[in-house]
């Protein structure tokens, strides 16, 4: 496994890999409407630190290990990440393991729809019951970025930060889905909606998705994608990384921590 996304073929074709763990990150988990010998991967109750204040915080390193060998996962795992959606929350998981130090993973184009519209419902995979796997986590604390940094970048302009949010959202002209918070954007920031690297539920081509990049007018520096509780941001990172080796972070509080810290809130 030697790219970040692949397709439904490459998985049907490799199934039989004994150390393939396939992953349902779906938000909505239906275990009768998953591939068959996945496991959950449950972002928002289980792979997150629930006692923060802001949702989809990025959990410890402890709290990863455990929860993936809860999984099976092992240190020698090729996994899979999958969604409902074709591709929303997969690319979060992905993000999560590069950042713990696991490599071997990636996100399946198109995700369960395209797996379903193409009929390949019989998926074997091998599915460990094994709590005591080898699997050890190395968390990389430089790859997320936390709201002081994003304050001094402010004014350094250091890093530059992309928002994944809609336009609407970005520029305060369409509300946030937390209703008490302002909608609007971290000084400076760039907009692209992930929707725009999106085609029916798959990755726009590359080809198109330089074409994005390039319209941003991005120069040599780092960048940090942001988006509303650090998802959405994760997936133009991925769109990013498939045509660009430049260094990317993830802004993990995003939009949500933001406005709740700067007391952004809406009028009652």
């Amino acid at each position: 496994m030697t790219t970040p996304l692949v397709t439904i073929h490459w998985l049907k074709e490799h199934r039989e890999n004994k150390n393939l763990i396939l992953l349902d990150a779906s938000q909505e988990y239906d275990e009768g409407n998953t591939i068959k010998g996945a496991v959950h991967f449950d972002i928002k109750n289980t792979f997150s630190n629930t006692k923060s204040p802001y949702p989809n915080t990025f959990p410890s390193e402890k709290q990863f290990e455990e929860e993936c060998r809860k999984l099976g996962i092992t240190r020698d795992s090729q996994i899979v990440v999958f969604d409902s959606k074709g591709i929303f929350t997969s690319p979060r998981v992905w993000w999560m393991f590069t950042v713990m130090g696991h490599k071997t993973v990636a996100v399946l184009d198109g995700g369960l729809p395209a797996w379903n519209e193409a009929g390949f419902e019989s998926l074997e995979v091998h599915q460990p019951k094994d709590t005591t796997t080898s699997f050890k986590a190395h968390k990389n604390e430089a790859a997320i970025y936390h709201f002081e940094q994003i304050v001094d970048n402010c004014n350094s302009q250091e890093y530059q930060l992309i928002d994944a949010r809609s336009q609407g959202r970005f520029n305060g002209t369409a509300p946030e889905p937390r209703a008490h918070l302002q909608s609007g954007h971290i000084k400076n920031a760039l907009n692209l909606p992930y929707t725009q690297v999106l085609s029916n539920g798959y990755y726009k081509p590359k080809e198109e998705l330089e074409k994005l990049f390039k319209n941003l007018y991005i120069d040599k520096r780092s960048i940090i994608f942001s988006c509303g509780s650090g998802i959405t941001a994760c997936i133009i990172l991925l769109a990013f990384t498939l045509v660009s080796d430049q260094e990317s972070y993830v802004y993990d509080g995003s939009w949500t921590e933001w406005a709740e810290r700067n007391k952004l809130y809406t009028q009652v």
